[in-house]
């Protein structure tokens, strides 16, 4: 192989093994970045879904007072706004389950919130008088139940992002791991490649170098050694010739 080749394929073989490191190194973090994603964006509706059947049941628990002290229309509207808001958020969550056993959860908020409605349903009634005994000993507990029930579904949602993120960071650390295999063994094929330049190249140079001189100071020319059969061996070949055909 002549001294283009071996210098060629060198440089051709570091070059492919950077290109393999990159090349894995992006697929991997491409795909990191899209499973992230989806799993945040799921996790996140849900948390978002949960936030808002809270905020829905703070407000009918609000209509249940509002309706026992006798003000009747503002209740029932607030109380059948904030419905159709639990219920719209509700709708979501079920249709979003991604996380494992979170059906049970959903199906316990669902469990519990149709025994508190359930509850407040007559309090609107037109001739349903309250009383506020019968509010804190079975209304008040349920809708803290309810609740509960969404918070846990909230805190499911909650821990499986900061999975995800964890999972993210182990991912992204190996998905580096290709690059630093690359350094390294670009850094190792480097040394050995500059070796193989110094022992094919640069020493028979050196030693046909010093080999000339010798030979226009004394008059002969000394044994150099040329590794292999490449340019350098045809040139210190020639040269060789050349002194024996110019001696005296």
């Amino acid at each position: 192989m002549g001294i283009r080749a071996k210098i060629t394929s060198g440089f051709l073989i570091l070059a492919a093994m950077l290109l393999v490191a990159g090349a894995w190194s992006i697929y991997e973090l491409k795909n990191i970045g899209i499973s992230a994603q989806n799993i945040l964006d799921e996790n996140y509706k849900s948390i978002d879904a949960a936030k808002v059947m809270i905020e829905a049941l703070e407000r009918e628990d609000s209509a249940v007072l509002l309706l026992l002290l006798g003000k009747r229309d503002e209740g029932r509207d607030i109380l059948k706004a904030a419905d159709e808001n639990f219920q719209k958020a509700m709708e979501i969550a079920r249709g979003n389950i991604t996380l494992p056993g979170e059906q049970n959860y959903v199906d316990a908020v669902d469990k519990a919130y149709a025994a508190y409605r359930k509850l407040w349903q007559p309090y609107t009634g037109t001739g349903y008088r309250g009383d506020l005994n019968l509010y804190f000993q079975q209304v008040n507990h349920t809708f803290l139940n309810v609740k509960t029930a969404v918070s846990e579904l909230m805190n499911l949602n909650h821990k499986a992002m900061y999975q995800t993120a964890s999972q993210v960071e182990a991912r992204a650390h190996r998905a580096t791991m290709p690059g630093i295999i690359a350094i390294a063994s670009a850094f190792i094929f480097a040394v050995i490649f500059s070796f193989l330049i110094n022992l094919y190249v640069i020493s028979p140079i050196v030693q046909l170098t010093a080999g000339i001189r010798t030979f226009l100071d004394r008059g002969f020319f000394p044994d150099v050694r040329a590794e292999g059969k490449d340019e350098i061996a045809e040139l210190v070949s020639s040269v060789e010739q050349l002194t024996m055909k110019t001696k005296p």
